[in-house]
This record gives C-alpha cells, structure tokens and sequence, in this order.
C-alpha cells in the first residue's frame, strides 16, 4: 500500500503550480498533512493489531496483534502519534459545536426500536464526559485561522472578501477529498478501502461543521451518511489511540520476555563441561508427528512416562493441548520432536488462566443458542448473537463451514443501499419496483408478508456484509427477472466465496474467549425437547413443546468429547440453517417423495443437501410448504472431461448478464436470456417434444444440452467468473465465427446469421423473444471476434419448499402455532420465494432472515473479556528456526503428487500442502489437482499473492523454472 499512501499525500498540494517537494508547506496543507498522516496512522495501528490471521496448524483461532511490527513504525516517528492525537481533537471539536444539532437530529431507518436505541446512544455520545470537560483541549486546533490570508474581512469571517487565489486554496481544499477517495478505489484490501473512504467522509464531514456557522448547521446542512461517517470516524480513531496503549504495553512485554529467555539461556551455557545433565529420549518406536496438537500431546505422555512432570501438571498439560492453548502448540511445533528438555523447560512458563483457556468444560457453561449449519444463514445468525454478547454453539456436520453458500457467484439483490456505484445512464431502482420482481418470480404461491421483510431489509443487510464483515459488494448487475441493477458482488473474487471467508473469519475471532463453540464433522441427530410432564401440559394447550437443545453424533474423534460418539447440548434456544434437499437422490428422499421425475436430473448442491433440518423439525410438528416448488436452474457447467457427473458446477446469472447468449444444437437462439429462471428452462426443456405439448417433464427423459456464448466485451465485463471457469476447462476460448461454429457442430453461415440478427436486434433496442438489454455485443468482424463458449444444461439449483416459518423466523407448526425454542433461516424454510427465487434472492434471504434471528434472541450471558495476546511470539520462533530456501526442480516437484504427499508451486515458491488440504474452504481435491504442479494461474483466479504469507512453516524451496 505505500503507492497509495504516496499518491495520496501528493494530493496534498493545493496551490496551483507549486513544487510540492521544494516550496514550504501553507497552513492550510499543513493541517490536511496531519489529518492524512493521521489517517494513515490509524491504518497502521489497525494492522498491528489484526496482524497475524487465524490459523489452525499455527493454533491461532483469531487474529493477534504484532508488537514488533508497531514499533517498527512507530518507534523512530513520533510525530506519527501526534498526528492522530490532532485529528482526535479536530474531530471531537466538530462533534462538540455540532452538539445542539445532533442532540436533535431525527434519526428516521423505518426500525422504531432501532431508532430510538441509535438516539439514546448519539446522545449519551454528546453527553459524555470528553466534550463537557476537555473543551480547552480543542482550542489546539482553530479552523478560523484556515483560508484568511488576503482577505479584508477576517472578524466576519466572510470570504467573499479575500483574494480570488484563497477562494481557489478553498475549494482545491475540498477538492482533495474527492481525490483521495478516488485514489482508495485502488486499494486491494476492501476493509482497509472501507476504512479510509469512511474516514475521509468523516473528516470532510467534521470540516464542513467547523467551517459553518452556528445558524447553518440545520438537518439540509449534512446528509445522514456524513453523520454517521462522523461518529464511525471518531469511533475509530478512538479505538486506535486505545490500541497504542496496548501495543506499546505488548512491545515491552514481549521484550522483557525475550531478555529473560536470553538471560536463562546465558546461565545454562555457564554450567560446566564435567556437570551431566539428565536427558529425556523418545522411545525409538515414536513417530513424529507434524500436527502441533499431536506432537504436544506425544511430548507431554513421554514427560509423565519418565515421571518428568506430575500426573496433575501432565493433566494440566494435556487439557490445554486439547484446547489448542496458542503458546502451547507453538513449543511443541519447535521443540517436541527435536529436544525434549527445553520443551519441559519452556512448559514451565506456561500458566493457565482465564484469558488462556478456560478449562471448565463448554456444555457445562450456558449458551444463549445453538446453531446448525454453517452456511450464510447459520454465520449471520451467529455473528449477530456474538457481537451482542451471546454465546454459542455452532454444529456443522462437514470438514469445512461455509456449505452451498461458499459457491454463490452471481451476487446479492439489494435496494438500494448507500454508496452503491450506479452509472447516470441506469435506471434508478425501487423498492416497489424489487418487490414486484420478487412477487411476479414468486407466482401464485408468493407469501407477501415474507416478501415484504426480505426486500424491505436488503438494503441493511447489504451495508452490513460490507461494513461488519469487510465484503466489496462495490459491482451492481441486472440479473435475468430484474428490472433494475441491484445484485452486488465483489470486484475480486466469487461472491459466495469472499462472503464466506469473512463471515468465518469474523465468527472464529470469538472462538479464543469461548465465546463461540464450533464443532466439525457433527451431526445432529434430534432435536430435544423438554421433559415429559411440560410436554403433556402443553400437549393439553394444542402448543408443541419447547426445544431445548439437540442430541449429536461425532462423525470424527472430538477434543471435547474424545471418549464419546454422541452427547446433548443445551441452550433455550435452537435455530436450523441446514440447507435444502436437491442432492439427496435416495429413494426415501423429499425429491422422490414431492419430485420423483427430477430425480436423475443433475444439480449444484453439495452432497450434504440432504433436508437434515425438515427431518429435525417434522417430529416436533413442523409444518412444512411448497415442498414440490424445486428450482432448476437454466445453465450448468457440462464438463467435457467428466459429462455424466450427476453433480454441476453452476454457470453464474452474471455469465448472462454481462452478455452471454444461449444457442441450440442447430445454431439458433431461442429465448429471452435475461428471462426468469423458470422462464429460461421451461424454453430449454421445450425442446424436448413430449415436454413442450405436455409441459410435464419425465425421469427418463434426456437431459438437453445447449451452448453458452460470450463474446470478447462480454468476457471483459466478466472477467474473475470467465477466467475461473476457463481454468476448470468448462469454458473455451475461440477465435472468429468459424472457429466457434466447428465446436458447435453447425455450420458457419448459420451461426453467421445468428449473430448478425442479434446484433440487429441489440440495435433497435427488443428481439422477437422481448429482451431489451444487450450488453457484451460481439463486434461487427465477426471472423476476428474472441468468443468464450461452453456446454450448458438445467440443473436442479435450490429447493423453495421447507419449513414454514413467521416474518420473525420462528418456526410454525401444523395448527399455526409457533414452536418454542425453534427458529430457521434460509434454504431449509419454504415460503420466501414462492413458485420460484429470483437469481441473486438466495444470499440475501440468508442474510436478512439470519440476522433477524441473531438480533432478535434474548441474552443470557455476557461476552468474555478480550484475550491478551499470546505469551511468547510466534514470529520469533518461526525466524530463529527458518532455514535457508533449497531450489526445487520441476521433476521433483511433479513426484509429489498425492493426497499424501502434496507439494504445489505458487509464485514461484513451492509448498507443501497435504496437511493444509483438508482445512481447505474449496474442499482438498482443489489442492489434490494442483499437486506435483505449478498453481500459480489457479491461485490467482480466486486469491491474491500475499495470501500465501502465512504459509512459510510450508514452505519447501524456490521454483527452479
């Protein structure tokens, strides 16, 4: 980032035609210097604190702060410090003069009770201690001092009399704002993006205030994203003049720490030669282990074998390696395979206490809830618990979270949240205009009441992925069934993927305090109610009894259970995000009981899909609704490599939106491609000639297969989806009209003529089939046009029906009743989205109804206190034992090729991944393929370089190409 940060301070030259670099700095830039300095302070302490990511094979289940790292910055620039504490005070100046104005804002979202909570809360703000007492504090900075040179009329502070250079310094003032804010459209990082927009927006916000007067400041004078730009930037600037207390206190921790160590190791290299030190060896039949918990718990069974420790300290020992103790992990990764002794030596300076880890067993402490499933719906429900301090269990039955949410590619619908980047040539967008698309999508089985509170709180919940979780939702597309532009999605990376990698991260950061319990590989196996005596007393009240906890299965050995297979957790209150049903193929399953002639069809979702939610809740009497509505979904990948896969990979609705059309085997379009997906398959399945006279589709039918094509501007717009898919070989490249129309099958002139009426079509603005839209046009030379090209088919995509649920989540029964204790969100619910879900409605209902659930459920507990950051530094250790990089050929590196033994190359350096492969999000056999390779281009499809900074105790050696 010192690029960005260097273009942004060369903004800061306001006098036109002055050498930045030679001339002295005016007040004016002077006090906007130290405003960006300060920002860019704030950045840095942010980083120092978050600075190494959570990271099971290191025993990191958060992020932890870097105190080397801050001192490093900081240590030699002072002024650095002082810069922010100036912006602290310009921004607390602002919010006292602003004060009588705020006090009375009218904070209006259309949430009574969120509304009158943010009220209480801005007022407690303007009330608070800093601004009624430290008022002499703010005289270091006078912004009447600003913009006066040559003017004649200083008392009145009127501007219209100075000279026509302060008027340009004025508003090339406020043109570097602006410019700034532009320059962050650079920044990779979207938190650190978000960051620095919101900060700049606040700063411009607090000197539009300093600079009105009194009687200007009324509710037209800011808009309501300057204010809260405001209250966030002071936030957080707060928090960093926070985090150099901390830091600083750290730095001199780790430091006293080392210097006793170094002390320690002086004193034993002066025993003398003839002393003989007792030793500990391994017996020869241990095999070392590479996994830090194994290794740990190998050393310390070896320590109580030659009675080097007590049975209570082993105990002791053995109970912390079980609860990944951070410190713990990290001398058995560098000690407990290689010596013994100061393994044992080291151990001793480890004690357990309540912000190391917390011994007392987790089902033995109250949780607020228990979630099952960790897809969106799960993590927003989760998260939403947690930031109000809850605590929680959170159950996944699979190796890794995320679940079909991980693979979402199209985007998000929302309207219309702020800061949302729409173009003068588009059509503004509507609420009315969203609900009507999702109601005419819906069809005859739209629940309006469901409808209203998923399009109505989109736009919340939108602005919370980006602003809580970091996600760039920044790119807005009109998918198929949309009117307007509204389904956002990264600039970078696929949606579901990005969504799901910040969720994780955000939930695992409360995974250290015991705030969250996560357990992998468990399954549910039933719901459990209260006792017999309350289940019959309701029973007599026609209300079903309350749920309150579940039984599960360990599908693998768990730490907390390790002797057990099964056990039961408590909590009041049970909420069931587990997906819908599509990949279950059995014949007992919902498809062959509600679908049975879907059944051979392919589909997207993961093999889990298996309804385990609706099995959970019917026993309790779950009522259950549009259980027969089953989506397919027009295009799937066809993979040429593996065609009968039952399971596809989904061609996103953006490979449409951009551009692309669809074209049968004679050659021909034959739809409106940015129609309904319901539309868009009926008109595929109609090719089929039994289908079309019946429009009743048969098990032993064909499944027909038709070609996706995008031309050359249409794979730009494109292009992170184009160059993912190309890399998984469903998406080919051709050159020219010819090239394409060979693959195809047909012959040249008629796809020739295809194109042209198409393009003919785009021109006068409609087709025969009522598309209106023609973006990603192939150019007028079609013999030189770029074409990308695959094979698609409809493919059983998501399931409408489910668990019938309240506009509050609560699950409902048969009579209409709601069960206690029961709540879900997401595929697992039917009802939301009626005949059929409109393209982009799916992470959103996840989002809306999960949050609604995490922010609706009373707490019990209080969050634990913040962890300290770990006793020892891992960074020390990993720098004291790295050894230099050997060269790897390619012929060695193709020997390691296996699932056991996976190497693979990226940027030039060589990893070794096996361990690594089953924690991977994506699932292991995306590593397995790259094994014995070089993965650079896979890498880069999906992430950035400096990801692979936290894999260096991986590292093998240097590429030699």
């Amino acid at each position: 980032g010192t690029h960005i940060w260097d273009a942004i301070y060369k903004e800061n030259c306001l006098i036109d035609g002055k050498p930045s670099d030679i001339a002295p700095m005016c007040y004016e830039e002077r006090v906007l210097h130290r405003l960006l300095s300060g920002l860019h302070t704030s950045t840095t302490l942010s980083i120092a604190k978050n600075y190494h990511p959570p990271n099971k094979r290191k025993g990191r289940t958060s992020w932890e702060p870097n105190p080397a790292y801050f001192w490093k910055k900081f240590d030699h620039h002072p002024e650095y410090i002082r810069n922010l504490h100036f912006s602290y005070v310009v921004l607390l100046r602002a919010l006292k003069k602003a004060g009588p104005f705020l006090y009375q804002y009218d904070i209006r979202t259309g949430n009574i009770v969120e509304d009158e909570t943010a009220t209480i809360l801005l007022r407690r703000l303007l009330d608070s201690t800093i601004l009624q007492s430290c008022s002499s504090v703010f005289e270091a900075f006078d912004e009447s001092l600003m913009f006066r040179e040559n003017c004649t009329d200083d008392e009145n502070n009127d501007t219209s009399t100075c000279a026509p250079e302060v008027i340009s310094l004025k508003q090339n003032f406020k043109q570097v704002f602006h410019k700034v804010s532009s320059i962050l459209d650079c920044v990779q990082c979207q938190q650190c993006k978000l960051h620095g927009k919101m900060a700049m927006l606040g700063y411009g916000a607090a000197l539009k205030i300093l600079f009105l007067s009194s009687d200007e400041l009324i509710a037209s004078s800011l808009d309501r994203n300057e204010i809260v730009a405001l209250v966030n930037t002071v936030a957080k600037i707060s928090e960093s003049l926070k985090e150099i207390r901390e830091l600083t206190t750290l730095y001199w921790d780790d430091k006293q720490q080392n210097e006793r160590q170094e002390e320690a190791q002086q004193k034993e290299s002066l025993i003398p030669t003839t002393t003989t030190i007792p030793t500990i060896s391994f017996p020869s039949q241990v095999t070392y282990a590479k996994d830090p918990v194994d290794a740990a718990i190998g050393a310390i069974a070896t320590l109580g074998q030659n009675s080097k420790i007590t049975p209570e300290r082993e105990t002791e020992l053995i109970r912390m390696a079980l609860f990944k103790h951070s410190d713990l992990l990290t001398l058995a990764k560098y000690y407990a395979n290689t010596n013994l002794d100061k393994f044992l030596q080291y151990t001793q300076l480890l004690t357990t206490t309540s912000t190391d880890i917390d011994l007392q067993k987790p089902e033995e402490r109250p949780l607020d809830a228990i979630v099952i499933g960790s897809g969106l719906a799960g993590l927003a429900a989760t998260l939403h618990l947690l930031d109000r301090g809850g605590k929680v269990l959170l159950i996944e039955k699979e190796h890794s979270l995320g679940g079909n949410s991980n693979k979402a590619s199209s985007g998000i619908n929302a309207c219309c949240p702020t800061n949302t980047t729409i173009l003068p040539t588009d059509k503004s967008d509507e609420l009315e205009i969203f609900r009507s698309d999702t109601i005419r999508s819906a069809g005859d089985s739209a629940r309006l009441p469901l409808i209203d509170t998923l399009v109505s709180r989109s736009a919340e919940a939108v602005t919370w992925l980006r602003e809580r979780v970091g996600v760039d939702l920044s790119l807005v597309a009109q998918l198929g069934g949309h009117q307007r532009k509204r389904t956002h999605r990264p600039q970078n990376g696929m949606v579901g993927a990005e969504v799901i990698f910040g969720m994780q991260r955000a939930v695992k950061s409360y995974e250290k305090s015991g705030q969250v319990v996560i357990l992998m590989d468990t399954k549910v196996t039933q719901l459990v109610t209260e006792t017999e005596e309350d289940i019959n007393n309701n029973a007599n009240d026609g209300i079903a009894p309350p749920v309150t906890g579940v039984q599960v299965e360990y599908l693998l050995p768990n730490p907390i259970h390790p002797n057990r297979t099964t056990a039961i957790w408590k909590a009041p209150n049970t909420i069931l995000a587990t997906g819908g049903f599509a990949a279950d193929r059995t014949t007992t399953s919902y498809l062959a009981q509600y679908r049975p002639e879907l059944l051979n069809m392919p589909a997207t979702a993961g093999e889990f899909s298996t309804g385990d939610g609706i099995g959970l809740a019917t026993p309790l009497g779950a009522a259950l609704v549009d259980m027969d509505k089953v989506q397919i979904h027009p295009t799937g990948w066809v993979n040429p490599e593996d065609p009968h896969n039952p399971n596809k990979v989904l061609a996103a609705e953006l490979m449409r939106g951009v551009g692309g059309i669809l074209i049968n085997s004679s050659g021909q379009r034959f739809c409106n491609e940015l129609g309904t997906r319901a539309y868009v398959t009926d008109q595929m399945l109609g090719h089929d000639r039994e289908y079309n006279e019946t429009k009743k589709w048969k098990q032993s039918n064909d499944i027909p297969t038709f070609s996706l094509v995008l031309a050359s501007s249409a794979a730009a717009d494109g292009k992170k989806h184009v160059d993912h898919y190309v890399h998984k070989k469903l998406l080919q490249k051709f050159y020219g009209v010819d090239d394409l129309a060979k693959w195809m099958n047909v012959t040249t002139d008629t796809l020739r003529q295809t194109m042209i009426q198409y393009r003919s079509d785009g021109q006068k603005g409609i087709d025969m089939y009522g598309k209106s839209s023609f973006r990603g046009m192939p150019t007028a030379n079609l013999e030189d046009e770029i074409f990308y090209a695959g094979t698609v088919t409809p493919v059983l995509h998501y399931c409408m029906g489910g668990i019938t649920i309240d506009t509050d989540a609560n699950v409902i029964d048969g009579n209409g009743n709601i069960i206690p204790g029961l709540h879900a969100a997401g595929e697992v619910t039917g009802g939301v989205h009626g005949n059929n879900r409109l393209g982009g409605n799916s992470l959103l209902e996840c989002t809306v109804y999960g949050s609604l659930i995490g922010k609706k459920l009373p707490i019990a507990t209080h969050p634990t206190s913040i962890p300290t950051s770990s006793m020892m530094d891992n960074t020390s250790l990993t720098q004291a034992s790295k050894v230099s990089l050997r060269n790897v050929s390619l012929e060695e590196l193709a020997e390691h090729d296996t699932p056991e033994d996976c190497w693979v190359a990226i940027h030039g350096k060589v990893y070794d991944l096996t361990d690594f492969a089953e924690e991977h999000p994506a699932g292991a056999e995306s590593i397995y393929k790259l094994g014995g390779k070089d993965g650079t281009e896979a890498f880069a499809t999906v992430h950035s370089e400096g990801l692979m900074d936290d894999f260096d105790e991986d590292l093998i050696g240097v590429l030699l190409q």
